[in-house]
């Protein structure tokens, strides 16, 4: 991507542009270990009784998927939601990114990461040449938790066929994962964020390589780490780049 319109999405994502001699790669300084804000915070207790199964879809086809998304009843947030938000973009997408759950304005739409949040999303994609329309956007949950509360382990249980199921269908190259709260669900670890950034990680299941940044909303409260996300997804496309060359 030319410099220059590298510097002007740097620029949307709120990011100053200070050195014009070096490389961004070089611009950027390492990572400290931890981040800031709580984020690398471990998930709550599990509760000691069994986790339920998740749902068998792994023969749905698109539609079948999302009607069966629509109907869900399986955990008490079904009761309270507006609306599923089941994931949109290129289903046949070499990116995917996962969130941890819908917001307000997304159970109000319907549709995943819309508002600031959303926002700063895309201008995160078009920082690296990735824009929204070329990629598949899903979530962990497919409904509001309760005055946007963590998710909790029951319900990303309840949840997870219809995720596995969205990220076979998609067959992504890369999965870009934004926030602890869908790193450790997707990834099923307890691991903070700060331990999670910078390496390659694969879904437990699918075998997809997995890159874990900062969510938007976060980076909106939080503007000072947005070179560290810059970082991270310099470092997402590193990772693309090798998995999409073609076998020797």
């Amino acid at each position: 991507m030319d410099l220059q319109v590298r510097k002007r999405y740097m620029q949307a994502m709120g990011i100053p542009v200070w050195m014009p001699k070096a490389s961004v790669e070089e611009e950027i300084p390492p990572a400290p270990p931890f981040s800031k804000g709580g984020v690398d915070m471990p998930l709550p207790v599990v509760p000691s009784s069994p986790l339920p199964v998740a749902p068998d879809c792994s023969t749905l086809s698109w539609q079948d998927l999302r009607t069966a998304v629509q109907s869900c009843t399986r955990c008490a947030i079904s009761k309270t939601r507006t609306q599923t938000v089941f994931g949109t973009g290129n289903q046949q997408a070499a990116w995917m990114v996962i969130g941890e759950a819908p917001g307000a304005e997304e159970d109000r739409q319907g549709e995943p990461f819309v508002g600031k949040a959303g926002q700063l999303l895309n201008n995160m994609l078009l920082a690296i040449g990735m824009p929204r329309e070329t990629v598949y956007i899903a979530n962990v949950l497919k409904c509001r938790p309760p005055n946007n509360r963590d998710p909790h382990a029951d319900e990303a249980a309840n949840c997870r066929g219809y995720l596995e199921r969205q990220i076979t269908l998609v067959n992504p190259t890369l999965i870009l994962v934004v926030g602890r709260i869908a790193a450790q669900n997707l990834l099923q670890t307890t691991a903070p964020l700060a331990r999670l950034r910078g390496q390659e990680h694969h879904v437990p299941v699918s075998g997809t390589p997995v890159v874990v940044t900062y969510h938007p909303a976060y980076l909106l409260r939080q503007p000072s780490d947005k070179r560290k996300a810059w970082q991270d997804l310099l470092f997402a496309r590193e990772v693309f780049a090798r998995h999409a060359q073609p076998p020797l």
